[in-house]
């Protein structure tokens, strides 16, 4: 008995000196790799500024394939993050697959906000800055209407500006969109119905991004903050593994700045007043309905999303005038929604193969009516 205990513990010690040499060698050969990592590549696929407006810019993506889909796709990510997170390493690029699969691409870049544009609001960002970028795509491509995919953020903008105008929008997709803000489902939402805006916004005009970003952080705190630097030390070792990480930090804390007005609107007005779902939000004086978004609809989300919780995101398809909707859930979460295999797999064809198939019957704009 004693022998044997002997024996047990020799071979824990041994087991632990083992580990504890591994866990040296990756951590040693982990910040080799750190050390010698100048930066790392985001924002893979080729593109081409085509218009600019204030610190807005539109670019437009070199084809990888033959155009299969009639329309251009016009992509508007939030203004909370950089757009990259779609095109954040060449092996899984939502951005490269949409493009190996035959779409045109447009996509808008925000900018980084600064004192000078904390009165900027949301009309000027959805009927100003994205209404110009919609009708440059239009004015460049010859046709009238054109397909907007909206992101998180930039989908409720896409969804209110295709509400006020129908005439410009062939087809609407929306990828975790918050759209009904009653859900009690996530941090995010229970946070800001509390949220005192205006004591923020008149303290800092143009609310930082580090502030933004580490309210996200806590809303997930042990995972966000803790648990995910504690797993780098198993991939260490690994200077792709290792540099895949680094780029998604380096989209993490990429936060731009939030202008005062438009983030105290979408606040006040969404969140804490849910008046687009009611039918009272109002854009320039103007009421924003959901029943006058007509096109054909596809809306995305996902049911591990801890931002855009799935009830925020599932109404819309009953909500919007359209007789032709689609709703895609898929078992990811926000981030998992532009990096995951399944995303890689599953969702980029399908919106492929949705978008060409809802553009089929558009006008050839190169032909004479």
């Amino acid at each position: 008995m004693h022998k044997n205990s002997t024996k047990t513990i020799d071979e824990a010690l041994q087991n632990f000196s083992e580990d504890w040499v591994d866990l040296n060698r990756k951590y040693l050969l982990g910040m080799e790799h750190l050390l010698s990592m100048r930066d790392v590549e985001v924002d893979t696929s080729a593109k081409t500024e085509v218009f600019r407006e204030d610190k807005i810019r539109l670019f437009h993506y070199e084809p990888l394939a033959e155009q299969t889909c009639k329309v251009p796709v016009l992509i508007c990510y939030a203004l909370v993050n950089r757009y990259y997170m779609m095109d954040l390493q060449s092996d899984r690029s939502l951005i490269g697959n949409l493009l190996r699969g035959g779409l045109d691409i447009y996509i808008i870049d925000w900018g980084y906000p600064t004192k000078m544009d904390q009165f900027l609001t949301m009309e000027d960002y959805i009927q100003g800055y994205l209404g110009n970028c919609v009708d440059h795509v239009r004015a460049e491509t010859g046709h009238d209407q054109i397909n907007l995919l909206g992101v998180c953020q930039g989908g409720t903008f896409s969804t209110i500006y295709t509400a006020m105008n129908p005439d410009k929008i062939k087809n609407l997709v929306c990828m975790v969109s918050p759209i009904d803000f009653r859900s009690h489902d996530g941090l995010l939402n229970i946070w800001a119905q509390d949220l005192d805006v205006d004591s923020l916004v008149d303290t800092y005009g143009v609310i930082p991004g580090s502030f933004m970003n580490y309210g996200f952080l806590m809303l997930k705190p042990f995972q966000l903050i803790i648990d995910k630097y504690v797993s780098m030390m198993d991939i260490m070792h690994n200077r792709e593994a290792l540099s895949n990480f680094v780029r998604m930090e380096k989209w993490i804390f990429d936060s731009p700045g939030q202008a005062g007005e438009t983030i105290r609107k979408f606040i006040k007005d969404l969140y804490q007043g849910n008046k687009l779902v009611r039918g009272e939000l109002e854009i320039g004086g103007e009421r924003v309905s959901l029943a006058d978004v007509t096109c054909p609809l596809l809306n995305i989300f996902g049911t591990k999303d801890h931002l855009v919780p799935p009830e925020c995101s599932r109404p819309l398809a009953d909500l919007v005038g359209s007789e032709d909707t689609e709703s895609m859930e898929l078992p990811i979460g926000h981030i998992g929604m532009y990096v995951s295999s399944k995303s890689q797999k599953v969702l980029a064809p399908r919106i492929i193969e949705w978008c060409t198939e809802h553009s089929a019957d558009a006008p050839d704009p190169s032909k004479p009516t």
